[in-house]
């Protein structure tokens, strides 16, 4: 049996799992490809990401162990992210997103995890991030 268009519905169905691949996400923000002239909220958010992936999810802290990392970087919007999601499900509600925008390259975060056991520490770990200070624990 084949479509229309000539072609069988195992084809479409190939196709159509590989176009849906394409548009997964990365979990890890080296992956990520930029042009020439990346805007000051990419570069600012590229630090953060990178920072946040290495103190909280290479690291192995146990504060983040049920949550994934959805990278977003490369966002058409240019407001640069990336989000907590519950472990394993990348199409998931965020429990946290963290983006930036303008020429100033503001970082924002909100979501449900702020308001948790963590967000303190959340919210610390972001502020010296974003202030250039790339190390897992705030310096004394």
């Amino acid at each position: 049996m084949s479509t229309a268009n000539g072609l069988r519905p195992a084809a479409l169905l190939a196709i159509a799992a590989a176009l849906s691949a394409a548009g997964c996400q990365s979990n890890k923000p080296e992956a990520v490809l930029t042009p020439p002239g990346k805007s000051a909220a990419l570069r600012k958010m590229e630090k953060v990401a990178l920072a946040a992936h290495t103190c909280w999810f290479a690291s192995k802290d146990k504060a983040f162990r049920a949550y994934g990392f959805a990278n977003e970087l490369n966002s058409m919007s240019g407001q640069p992210r990336f989000l907590l999601v519950p472990k394993g499900n990348f199409g998931g509600r965020p429990l946290l997103v963290v983006e930036a925008k303008g020429g100033a390259a503001t970082v924002d975060a909100y979501g449900p995890l702020l308001d948790g056991e963590h967000g303190k520490r959340i919210s610390a770990d972001l502020n010296r991030w974003a202030s250039g200070d790339p190390s897992c624990v705030a310096r004394a």
